[in-house]
């Protein structure tokens, strides 16, 4: 079960995961994404000489299946894992769900630190909680943190506290989940070709000054992610649990860009405040 899992990382792995023989569930707030996701999987099964058949009614096949989750509201998290368990034991859970407000610390607007917070946070902590309600003993579980769960970054509070807190939460989860044999492990992603850094582009010179801070010189795509997560949750990964993997092309030995610096730069060059 991939949450989150209509576009970016999320979709690379629901493609990674489909390649190994795995029958994925797509959930995602955009139902109607993941249902035209989990159908073109589905043909990309069978034009691999699978025998998905997708019913139109409710994007559902051998190969990939689609459910509507919102992980800020619990019941549609709790009805997203019986619709999977429903189609068959819950073996992997891989939480996707992510989105970013920016803005200094004095002036950051308390909605869009709590949506932050309730998405990155609390939405992975859901997933989480009803993952191990839903999952056959000896699963595992993947979380998508973020560089920024280590490192800081100017204008990016609610995030990097957000992402911060999954490190944590994954950690805990690990511990309590240990004796079920339940592995739970995150990922801290970089500078990643996805809609959610899209806006990224808009201000000149970041996305250049994150790439000079990436010791191996260019951005991520998400197959570098999801080639990550599908060895966590493989039997290959059998020992490895409550860690963080650093997927950021070394980022995270450098540092983070002066994102305030360029958007002031940015608000100068074009008259604003």
């Amino acid at each position: 079960m991939i949450v989150g899992g209509a576009s970016g990382i999320g979709l690379a792995t629901a493609h990674a995961l489909a390649a190994r023989g795995d029958r994925v569930v797509i959930a995602d707030i955009n139902a109607e994404a993941a249902h035209q996701r989990a159908a073109e999987l589905a043909g990309s099964a069978r034009l691999d000489g699978g025998e998905a058949k997708l019913g139109p009614a409710h994007g559902r096949s051998e190969a990939a299946s689609a459910v509507a989750a919102d992980v800020t509201d619990e019941d549609s998290v709790a009805a997203a894992f019986a619709a999977a368990r429903a189609i068959g034991p819950v073996r992997t859970v891989v939480s996707c769900a992510g989105l970013s407000i920016i803005g200094p610390i004095a002036e950051i607007d308390l909605a869009g630190w709590q949506t932050t917070i309730d998405v990155c946070l609390t939405g992975t902590m859901l997933v989480i909680k009803h993952a191990a309600r839903t999952m056959e003993d000896g699963g595992s579980v993947v979380a998508i943190s973020s560089l920024n769960g280590r490192q800081p970054g100017t204008t990016m509070a609610a995030y990097c506290s957000a992402k911060a807190g999954v490190l944590m939460l994954v950690q805990v989860a690990a511990l309590e989940l240990g004796a079920r044999g339940i592995r739970v492990n995150a990922v801290s992603p970089g500078l990643v070709d996805t809609p959610l850094v899209a806006g990224l582009a808009m201000v000149p010179g970041l996305t250049d000054e994150y790439i000079e801070n990436t010791a191996l010189g260019r951005a991520g795509v998400p197959d570098d992610i999801a080639q990550t997560v599908e060895f966590l949750t493989s039997d290959r990964a059998g020992w490895i649990t409550g860690a963080a993997f650093d997927v950021n092309g070394g980022a995270h030995l450098k540092r983070y860009p002066d994102v305030l610096g360029k958007v002031q730069a940015l608000a100068a060059g074009s008259g604003g405040g």
